[in-house]
């Protein structure tokens, strides 16, 4: 065996007569126990740099980096009880529950970062029993039930973890494999289960191997560094997963409004375009355009401009069926897409923007604004047309509604399959309105 001492560099500093006597009497077990908590002291450094620098993770990271930090610290304690012998209980008891605690540290980092609250009734209850069971097993005739029970309590901690991440990733991230995420979390629950298992059917050998250099120790503490690395890669694929997805809905959405911006909303019309092709579903489409929005700009100013087309995208947004989606297409014009619907029955829904928005005037700067809209209405007229064209005839309607007085709807011709719906007038009665809802 080569000892450590052959293998020091030349030119090593002077405190090298005092630490390698101490490096030389390290056993592998805690040799292996020293390398899994370097190795956690390390990863909580980077994640305290990961909350110093994203404030949108903060909370989760910290939660994390108290994971790391608690692991490095129990695996010290750890060592300092195997150093110890039989002698060691305290130390070791206290190294399992800062394992505990450290697990209950990093499943609250993972609910806070898929935005589900923290079961603190459970992790209240299971604490509970792991400092009663610590308390308990200070005395070595009951060191297998302290074994047994923190073993349990982590069981379920990485199982109900494992139940979030496989959740989170069918769910949210739309993985295909979502169990891969949850995979390393599944496996540590296992083994842990595992552990516990033989805890309560073997007390006597789980014993002597807590107090003692053994294989089985220095194979738990590499195996442990293997399924800690799969826990923080786990983890930084959370947090890699939540940027990609802003920087997605950051390109598909307008900064102002919220609404989808004009790429958003045509890669929302093709798609709806293939499924009508498939299925024959009629859709319409809806352009929108602020009325005198250049004389708004000029009264209010820019930031006066910018409240407007919020308030109008909030006031238009709500007004619509929940199936229906609406963009930002540029400047003043929105467009919106209504799914399964007829021209004549995209008519009501438009009258009802229309009168919904002028009856919600802007209110700013202790001045009443009013703000009305312009809409025009084209139906899908079939496989043979494409989006290019249906857009043409939804913008020459809305063309044909501003030149003909604004604060009106206008309808593209139809397809002479489809009734006409009922002319287009700037101001629609009330039992019209009625009769096209």
């Amino acid at each position: 065996m080569v000892s450590i001492r052959s293998a020091v560099p030349v030119g090593l500093p002077a405190a090298a007569p005092i630490l390698l006597p101490m490096l030389n009497s390290l056993s592998p077990t805690d040799v292996a126990f020293v390398m899994a908590g370097l190795m956690q002291a390390v990863l909580m450094a980077v994640w305290l740099v990961g909350a110093w620098a994203a404030a949108e993770t903060r909370r989760a990271t910290l939660n994390w980096a108290a994971y790391a930090g608690a692991s490095a610290l129990s695996f010290v304690l750890l060592v300092a009880a195997l150093r110890q012998g039989a002698g060691g209980e305290l130390l070791r008891a206290g190294g399992n529950v800062l394992q505990v605690l450290g697990m209950l540290a990093l499943q609250r980092g993972i609910r806070h970062h898929i935005g589900q609250p923290a079961p603190a009734h459970a992790h209240a209850l299971g604490l509970a029993l792991v400092l009663a069971a610590s308390w308990l097993g200070l005395d070595p005739a009951h060191g297998a039930l302290r074994v047994s029970v923190n073993s349990a309590v982590l069981t379920m901690v990485c199982l109900s973890t494992a139940q979030d991440l496989h959740h989170h990733a069918r769910d949210t991230l739309r993985l295909r494999w979502p169990v891969l995420l949850a995979l390393p979390l599944l496996l540590a629950g296992i083994g842990f289960g595992q552990r516990g298992l033989r805890a309560l059917l073997d007390p006597a050998a789980v014993a002597a191997q807590m107090t003692t250099d053994s294989a089985l120790n220095v194979g738990s503490a590499l195996g442990y560094v293997v399924i800690a690395l799969a826990f923080h890669a786990v983890l930084m694929t959370l947090v890699v997963a939540r940027l990609v997805a802003e920087l997605r809905h950051r390109s598909r959405h307008d900064g102002l409004t919220g609404l989808l911006n004009r790429r958003g909303t045509e890669e929302l019309l093709a798609d709806q375009l293939q499924r009508s092709r498939r299925g024959g579903e009629p859709f319409v489409v809806m352009m929108l355009d602020l009325d005198h929005f250049k004389a708004i700009n000029d009264r209010l100013g820019h930031a006066g401009g910018d409240l407007a087309l919020q308030h109008a995208a909030t006031v238009l947004h709500a007004a619509l069926r929940k199936v229906d989606r609406l963009g930002r297409f540029g400047g003043e014009e929105f467009l919106a897409l209504l799914p399964a619907i007829t021209l004549a029955e995209a008519h009501g829904v438009a009258e009802r923007l229309r009168t919904q928005l002028a009856a919600a005037p802007l209110e700013h700067a202790g001045a009443v604004v009013p703000l009305s809209v312009s809409i025009g209405l084209a139906a899908w007229d079939g496989a043979a047309e494409d989006l290019s064209r249906l857009l043409v005839r939804a913008d020459r309607a809305l063309y044909h509604a501003k030149r003909n007085g604004r604060d009106r709807v206008e309808l593209a011709p139809v397809d002479a399959g489809e009734p006409a719906p009922p002319a287009a007038a700037s101001a629609a009665s009330p039992s019209r309105l009625a009769d096209l809802a």
